[in-house]
């Protein structure tokens, strides 16, 4: 032991100016010290890791359970409530002309007669409307056709729009200038002047009588779901053109190119898998804007067709009552902003949590 100190003791100090290693840095680590060390962040994929994030924003997570919340009410509760949208209220087999504009939670005259014999009634959890009609179940089917209406129309600008903007962006050129002077002409065309003259054409054109679905859905809702065919898709259009022009400036794409890949190869495999997170986000944006639409056409008499119930057509009946029943227009008025703001805050969340650009 004495020895090994005297050595130690006799070994030159090392200059604080020296470039000389010090070997004792190298030593190899022991098992505890790799064990330390051993720090492995386990592998998630883009889509885990934006789903991470966004499961963090209490907004889109209360947005979502919202919409979850009202999708399962709108598939329920016709099978639980029941009354029908187009059915006056009736006691005993004849209708009960007693059971107008009733308040939530009330019951007709003959209806607590009946009870008072021992029957059964559910309750008009929103009343009733000026013709009896039991008004909550008026508001589900409305819900269900505004949420219809507002996801088929991003169905169509989400197909007509990516085609459509691909194309443009991919090839660029003249064909990208004669594509964009298309979409400069239709998104200068008025939304509201397009369906008024399309259901003013299509009330000529189509035989409704010969197809009961269509009957059920009338010219005016037939009109609107070509007005979102053939003008809505051109903001989706310029967003994945931009978003095209961009990508395809990247070495894979150049690589892609080389190899001998076809341009629509090309598009399907390495540029759209790129940008699918912007076109989910504007899809989902998309959404909101078709249901306002939908109620506002609703709300000035373009929307479905009588007595089949919309959020904007029960809006506009329960304005003539306003100030004896503003508890009509409330319910509607509700839920329209409700749905309307889950989707925008759930808009805004996946931006957040799948946009490249935004995401830290």
């Amino acid at each position: 032991m004495s020895s090994e100190t005297n050595s130690m003791d006799q070994m030159p100090k090392k200059s604080p100016l020296s470039f000389q290693v010090d070997l004792k840095k190298f030593e190899k680590a022991t098992d505890e010290e790799k064990r330390q060390q051993d720090v492995m962040s386990e592998s998630v994929s883009f889509f885990k890791d934006g789903m991470r994030k966004l499961m963090k924003n209490p907004l889109a997570v209360g947005s979502m359970i919202a919409l979850i919340v009202i999708i399962a009410m709108i598939l329920i509760v016709p099978h639980v409530v029941p009354y029908k949208y187009s059915q006056i209220i009736t006691v005993n087999g004849s209708r009960d002309k007693t059971a107008g504009n009733m308040a939530p939670f009330t019951y007709s005259e003959k209806e607590l007669a009946y009870m008072a014999e021992g029957g059964e009634v559910f309750p008009h959890i929103m009343g009733t409307d000026s013709m009896g009609r039991d008004y909550f179940i008026r508001v589900i089917y409305g819900t269900r056709v505004s949420l219809t209406v507002g996801l088929f129309a991003a169905v169509i600008v989400l197909l007509i729009g990516v085609v459509y903007g691909s194309i443009s962006g991919y090839f660029g050129g003249k064909v990208d200038m004669v594509m964009m002077r298309i979409v400069d002409i239709i998104y200068s065309l008025p939304d509201m002047l397009m369906v008024v003259l399309l259901s003013v054409v299509l009330r000529e054109i189509i035989n409704v009588d010969a197809f009961p679905a269509l009957q059920k859905i009338g010219t005016n809702m037939i009109s609107m779901f070509i007005v979102f065919a053939l003008l809505y898709w051109t903001g989706m259009a310029r967003m994945v053109r931009g978003q095209i022009l961009t990508v395809k400036q990247n070495e894979y794409i150049l690589a892609a190119r080389v190899s001998g890949a076809k341009d629509s190869r090309i598009i399907r495999r390495h540029i759209l898998p790129n940008i699918v997170s912007v076109i989910i986000i504007a899809a989902a944006l998309q959404i909101p804007s078709a249901i306002f639409t939908e109620s506002f056409l609703s709300f000035i008499g373009l929307g479905v067709q009588a007595p089949m119930p919309s959020l904007g057509s029960l809006a506009n009946e329960a304005r003539a009552g306003i100030t004896q029943y503003p508890y009509k227009l409330l319910f509607p008025a509700g839920m329209i902003c409700l749905i309307t703001l889950a989707f925008n805050l759930l808009g805004d969340g996946l931006r957040d949590a799948f946009d490249p650009k935004l995401r830290r």
